[in-house]
């Protein structure tokens, strides 16, 4: 006769087995903090934590894997260290850091974890967003092509950006990189282009300045500001523009237009030298980790365009980076170069002789071209860029030379007309149709004849007219984003007839 199976001992066994298992995984999970310093702490335990996972220490204080060894796990601490000493226990969460995004960030200062920063109460999160996440492939991806105005007449016309583009604004400190992006967010006022502005190391009040322009331009509606102020953790610091960029790919994957600005990325290579010397790892060239290239191309591959099979929507990547005299050389300017589609040079001489954004033309480019611009652009700044690069070289040399024939004369002339179209005060973007007005108005020499100092009033004056007189041109051009024909003899003439006006 078969033995009768005692239920109750086999149910008992079952439970006991699965509560080990429970305990296995909790140790497994859990450690203790051997080591702190600096916000950084070596960690025994935590057997199964992997690279990049997030952990919880006391107070609800967060942290990043950092590096993993036989003895101890080291991981760097996200925000206050004070408080957490040795001993105390920590528990991996198994999952990777992330921060939360919806629609309710818009209009809002919050630090890289998603914490709200100006005191606006709570932030509801409608999805959790990976900080890291693999770039799409090019199959996901569909070619830049359209056009994202910045209203700077410079750029638009000579370096054009598309969305999905990644441009580098570099330049020594001073010269202007910050005006240049807030300009571009401020054009997209009605554009339905989200903005988002990551700001690296800056000062509070540089921060909190930044916040009251876009309040008084009216574009803080559709602008989301991610802070790691200089008084943050290097940590904090580390992780802003992944976090910002997270919440970015938030409303990429919704279909809709988005613009971030890394301002500044060297700011962020600082802060993760500072993380990676503290962490002991072998340092290389100027005291950067051998992966600080790593650290920038998973970042700006991220921006895109994706296909229309995955919606459509775009992230285009303005990262700043501040050089020292002008050294375009160095480690890093050299290395998100080498990752960007172009650059966007702003140059110390030019800033301080009074050209303003002082756009480099020979050392600027956009390796998208004419395919982000529209065809009515195309159609006037064709030979726009050579032109300024002739007029640059001249102006060199003429320095040097009293004797000039009547060609270089009329070319330096023409150069300095255009010049002086070029230059725009800030927080005052410029249509497509007004950019289109003026730059024919110079290249076709209709301020030849002008004095110089006259010349910036006199175009403005000129353009005030032709809205008035010309209305259905102006809505023409900012809606087909072309000119006919007879437009472009229309404005010739209506050119010609004011310039003779000027001249009577």
């Amino acid at each position: 006769m078969k033995k009768e199976i005692d239920i109750q001992s086999l149910v008992d066994d079952i439970e006991k087995r699965i509560s080990a298992a429970k305990d296995t995984e909790r140790v497994a999970n859990f450690g203790k903090i051997i080591k702190i310093a600096d916000g950084i702490c070596a960690i025994s335990g935590l057997s199964e934590a992997s690279y990049g996972e997030k952990l919880t220490f006391k107070n609800n204080i967060s942290g990043i894997v950092m590096s993993l060894d036989k003895e101890f796990v080291s991981a760097v601490i996200l925000g206050d260290s004070k408080n957490i000493k040795e001993g105390d226990e920590v528990y991996g969460t198994g999952k990777m850091l992330t921060v939360g995004a919806s629609e309710s960030l818009l209009g809002r200062v919050i630090n890289p974890l998603g914490e709200p920063l100006d005191a606006k109460g709570k932030i509801s999160s409608d999805k959790e967003m990976p900080l890291e996440k693999v770039a799409p492939g090019v199959i996901e991806r569909q070619p830049v092509k359209e056009p994202l105005q910045t209203g700077i007449i410079a750029i638009d016309s000579l370096i054009p950006i598309g969305r999905g583009q990644r441009e580098l604004i570099i330049g020594d400190r001073g010269t202007g990189k910050t005006a240049v992006a807030l300009d571009a967010i401020i054009n997209q006022k009605d554009s339905g282009v989200i903005c988002i502005y990551v700001a690296i190391g800056q000062k509070q009040s540089k921060i909190a300045q930044f916040s009251a322009r876009l309040e008084k331009e009216g574009v803080s509606k559709n602008t989301i500001i991610v802070a790691a102020s200089a008084s943050d953790p290097a940590s904090l610091q580390y992780i802003a523009p992944y976090a910002g960029c997270a919440i970015g790919e938030y409303f990429m994957e919704k279909g809709k237009h988005v613009l971030i600005v890394y301002d500044d990325l060297s700011k962020h290579a600082w802060a993760y030298r500072q993380l990676a010397l503290l962490l002991k790892r072998p340092s290389g060239r100027e005291a950067y980790p051998g992966d600080i290239f790593y650290l920038h191309s998973r970042l700006l591959e991220r921006a895109s365009k994706m296909s229309d099979e995955l919606g459509g929507g775009s992230l285009t990547a303005l990262p700043i980076v501040e050089i020292q005299a002008g050294d375009l050389s160095a480690y890093i300017p050299t290395n998100i170069i080498s990752i960007t589609d172009g650059q966007i040079y702003l140059e110390s001489d030019l800033f301080n002789s009074g050209i303003r954004p002082a756009v480099n033309v020979g050392l600027s480019v956009s390796r998208v071209g004419g395919a982000a611009q529209t065809k009515a652009m195309r159609q006037v700044a064709g030979k726009l860029k050579l032109e300024l690069a002739q007029f640059r070289e001249l102006a060199t040399f003429a320095q040097f030379g009293s004797d000039l024939d009547k060609s270089t004369q009329d070319k330096l002339n023409r150069g300095s007309k255009l010049t002086e179209i070029l230059k725009q005060p800030q927080y005052q973007p410029m249509s497509l149709a007004k950019q289109i007005i003026l730059l024919f108005s110079a290249i076709e020499g209709f301020w030849d004849k002008t004095p110089i100092e006259k010349v910036k009033e006199a175009s403005e004056e000129m353009f005030s007219r032709f809205t008035l007189l010309k209305k259905e041109i102006i809505s023409k051009i900012e809606e087909e984003k072309r000119i006919s024909d007879e437009y472009l003899k229309e404005i010739r003439d209506f050119l010609k007839e004011y310039v003779d006006s000027l001249e009577s």
